[in-house]
């Protein structure tokens, strides 16, 4: 074998080199996936869309609704899409004609060209503001899932829906995670169909949030991905380097409690404003670059978190645009990697990757369907970088 690379010309073993390289730095990327909402009158048409995704090689999303003109734009191409049952027709579906009527509808004349991989019932269906429309949320899974299964179509789709950090009724530390006991039964019943249909519980969690009310108390840092002291649960002694896994970790100690313990758990949104009014602390282009850099750092090496550290943690970016017709705060409308115009609001270096990542491999500010492992210790893979460039180095010397 040493022979055989001394007789290759310079340019070629650099070029294998090169190609190794980008296999184990970017290979193990499962996806990264980003939610393109469209609360905005000035967007890209979605075909426009479909070509910026495929230049950063984005191969996930979510969308807010069915809207046909992204589905059938969407067609024949490599995203895999997931879209949602608006809030507002959730006690329809509690009649399952009703549900398979909209599956009729709004699915399956799209499949097989589109890939459409999710079906999210509502999104934060369970509000302090509004309570009561959970009840809808456990009959509409259902009565989807049935349809889906009726038509013939549930193979490759996953029934699920999106909560928010407000169904939690402790989250500090994370072993205190707890749902809030109003919702418990429905949370019991929602938990056991994910488990029968092995449907991921998605969370809606933004460190921001936190930060934006107690700027004084939490440490930016711990916020951002950046190296900090973090925080140790006096409880389990797991030692916490940001605050993202410490919120999914308590909403995993929250349905363990439940007596579920094979659900995975995946955040649906995430993100920082790079924009906010003056009484929104930390709403900066610097601090969304960082926490969206480092976020995307972290996907790239597969991470799980501090409670399932070999379970990589899959994310969706929120968002892909500032959207300009969201109402409330600022920062409702500047959450977004791109402006309307898809210039970028700040770089995350997603450009980057995709203009060095091998083709095969895929970002999508998500997650993969596949369930990866987290990857071996940083201190491994760099001795078997380094053993590797010797081996090189010293095949090049003649030396092998």
């Amino acid at each position: 074998m040493a022979t055989f690379i001394r007789r290759m010309p310079c340019s070629y073993i650099l070029l294998l080199f090169l190609l190794f390289a980008d296999i184990m730095l970017f290979g193990r990327v499962a996806s990264f996936g980003i939610n393109y909402g469209q609360v905005a009158n000035n967007l890209p048409t979605p075909d426009k869309v479909l070509e910026l995704l495929g230049t950063l090689k984005i191969t996930r999303t979510r969308i807010y609704d069915t809207n046909p003109e992204i589905l059938k734009a969407f067609a024949n191409s490599e995203i895999e899409i997931i879209v949602t049952v608006e809030n507002q027709i959730l006690s329809q579906l509690n009649d399952p004609q009703q549900a398979l009527q909209w599956v009729s509808n709004n699915i399956k004349p799209y499949l097989p060209d589109t890939k459409i991989t999710g079906i999210q019932v509502g999104n934060e269906v369970y509000t302090d503001e509004n309570p009561t429309m959970f009840q809808y949320l456990v009959p509409a899974v259902i009565n989807i899932q049935n349809a889906l299964s009726q038509l013939g179509i549930s193979s490759n789709i996953q029934v699920s829906s999106p909560s928010s950090l407000a169904v939690l009724q402790e989250s500090y530390p994370p072993s205190a995670g707890t749902f809030k006991n109003d919702i418990t039964e429905t949370m019991t019943q929602f938990l056991s169909f994910l488990s029968k249909t092995n449907s991921p519980f998605w969370i809606n969690a933004y460190p921001f949030f936190a930060y934006k009310d107690n700027p004084n108390e939490i440490p930016l840092d711990y916020v951002l991905f950046n190296p900090s002291e973090g925080m140790v649960d006096p409880n389990t002694k797991l030692h916490y380097d940001n605050m993202l896994y410490a919120q999914v970790d308590a909403v995993a100690f929250a349905i363990a409690k439940l007596g579920f313990n094979d659900i995975e758990i995946r955040v649906s949104e995430t993100g920082w404003p790079s924009k906010g009014d003056s009484d929104e602390a930390g709403a900066t282009v610097q601090n969304a670059a960082t926490y969206n850099r480092n976020l995307f750092r972290r996907q790239m090496e597969n991470e799980g978190t501090p409670l399932k550290p070999r379970m990589r943690l899959e994310a969706y970016l929120f968002a892909l645009f500032n959207e300009d017709l969201k109402p409330g705060p600022t920062s409702e409308r500047n959450y977004g990697l791109f402006q309307p115009d898809e210039s970028m609001a700040y770089n995350v270096g997603l450009s980057a990757f995709a203009t060095t990542s091998n083709p095969s491999t895929s970002i999508s500010l998500t997650s993969s369907a596949t369930h990866n492992k987290a990857t071996p210790p940083k201190k491994y893979q760099t001795l078997f970088y380094c053993l590797f460039l010797y081996l090189l180095t010293s095949t090049l010397c003649g030396f092998l």
